[in-house]
């Protein structure tokens, strides 16, 4: 009897996910999984599509967003990613998750971020799934939960210091029982004010909880500027505390005096992956964006404003610019601006490449879906790896490029079945034309959608159109961590 699928994806060029050399195959995938791959030529299904000279690939995984307010929001909130492919997200990063806390007054920076008062309203992991559940995402989620956030819980907005050991005790408490009720691992946000007084030890002591979950620790570290080696470290003592793996987040050297020092982060991270699991990713841009922190503003980093409170009106413009016009010195302006958000001018771009190209590197974003106007990683970031650097610079090839984005994090974050084609996978499935696909987003015009992603699938159904947009459907599930399929020593 011939094979009946949902779906026929014919004579495309594949991109597999691990890293393989591409292959032309049809693809058949019946209800959320792909059931064949090979000549389908005897096969039929409710909806073919002819892929020639067209490449396809697992859908892509946005290893580190701010999306945890983005995801319960439709299919137009997450245009920005699903234009670009990427079909699961992982939430919470930088110290920073909407669960489990609930907010009486608005978040301090950089909480704020993600949602104001009324959006944080979960205060258990299980209340925000529950909310997955009853109101689906167009893509797949995977939950971390954030350090500052239960630090604002636990020492009630008292963060300027150490936690005490009844403090550490509860926030250890708050991420196991998140752990057991979906979530995945450990974020931390040491560079921020809410986060940056609690000491290596307190971090250890909360971290605790992820030993028995197999959790992972994921950190946007204490410095990535002049201490970013000790920061380094500290990120893998913790790693090595509790005997999780470690995720360094967007990894960088930041600041003009640090320009170039990727040659000594990286052999040091190399080194140290030979002994425990260590893995990073990074955006494929030399700014990043954040919140507006007037008292760390330098003269030779130019400021873009992003969004502003008290000036909405001036998202968009230089803060040198605003300042001329005010009359004011740059702190002054930033001063008036907050709460705000920013985009920082702050690496260089060979230390950019040289980090992507790295073997443990995989790609995330980064992008902030709530701000006025956004840095362009968040509309660009996956079609200019496959466009600008892999195509037109050839800093790696497709297959490499490919690989970063799936089954690479798919193996580090402990998600299986996806970020790979092959039978019995989830079908999460991006098809795009090789030849033109790239990012047209930029910092002058932040939002515009990608050239060249022509379909996006979440869990066997079409979310995305190119021409057309997201469509109404919400397949998008709650993924939870179940053990790396292979260890990042291994992984390339």
């Amino acid at each position: 009897m011939a094979l009946r699928c949902d779906l026929i994806i014919r004579n495309a060029t594949v991109f597999d996910g691990t890293g393989a050399p591409r292959f032309k195959a049809d693809i058949g995938a019946k209800g959320d999984r792909i059931v064949a791959v090979g000549d389908l030529g005897a096969a039929s299904a409710e909806r073919e599509v002819m892929a020639t000279d067209k490449a396809l690939a697992p859908g892509f995984i946005d290893a580190h967003t701010h999306d945890d307010r983005a995801v319960l929001c439709g299919p137009s909130c997450m245009l920005c990613k699903m234009s670009q492919g990427v079909t699961t997200v992982v939430v919470g990063n930088c110290g920073i998750s909407l669960s489990p806390v609930r907010m009486k007054t608005r978040p301090v920076p950089p909480l704020d971020l993600v949602g104001d008062t009324e959006d944080y309203v979960f205060d258990s992991f299980a209340s925000y799934a529950d909310r997955l559940a009853r109101d689906p995402s167009p893509v797949n989620t995977y939950a971390l939960i954030g350090h500052m956030s239960l630090r604002v819980e636990a020492m009630a907005g008292d963060t300027q210091r150490a936690a005490t050991d009844k403090e550490a005790a509860h926030m250890q408490a708050r991420l196991r029982a998140a752990l057991a009720e979906g979530a995945s691992g450990f974020s931390t946000g040491l560079y921020y004010p809410p986060n940056m007084m609690a000491p290596t030890a307190e971090v250890i002591a909360v971290a605790e909880a992820l030993r028995e979950a197999g959790g992972i620790y994921v950190s946007h570290m204490r410095d990535e500027a002049d201490d970013v080696l000790q920061s380094i470290e500290e990120t893998l003592r913790i790693g090595r505390a509790v005997n999780v793996p470690v995720v360094i987040s967007h990894h960088k050297c930041a600041m003009p005096e640090n320009y170039g020092r990727s040659v000594e982060t990286l052999p040091m991270i190399e080194a140290a992956a030979a002994h425990q699991r260590v893995d990073f990713d990074v955006y494929p841009y030399h700014a990043g964006s954040t919140v507006l922190m007037p008292d760390r503003l330098r003269k030779d980093v130019p400021v873009q404003i992003t969004w502003s409170v008290p000036h909405p009106e001036l998202a968009g413009r230089m803060l040198s610019d605003i300042a001329k016009t005010w009359g004011v010195e740059e702190r002054a302006a930033a001063e008036q601006l907050t709460p705000a958000g920013a985009i920082y001018f702050q690496m260089e771009e060979a230390d950019v490449r040289r980090i992507m190209a790295h073997r443990l590197s995989m790609i995330g974003s980064d992008g902030l879906p709530h701000d006025a106007y956004p840095h362009p990683r968040l509309w660009g970031t996956f079609p200019r790896v496959l466009g600008h650097y892999a195509r037109d610079l050839g800093l790696f090839s497709l297959e490499t490029a490919v690989h970063k984005m799936t089954g690479r994090s798919a193996s580090v974050f402990g998600m299986v079945d996806r970020g790979v084609i092959r039978p019995g996978a989830f079908a999460d499935l991006v098809l795009f034309d090789p030849a033109t696909v790239r990012d047209t987003a930029t910092f002058d015009a932040p939002t515009n959608v990608a050239d060249g992603i022509e379909e996006t699938w979440v869990n066997g159904q079409s979310a995305y159109v190119h021409g057309a947009g997201a469509t109404a459907a919400r397949a998008g599930r709650l993924v939870s961590r179940a053990g790396a399929e292979t260890s990042s020593r291994a992984a390339t």
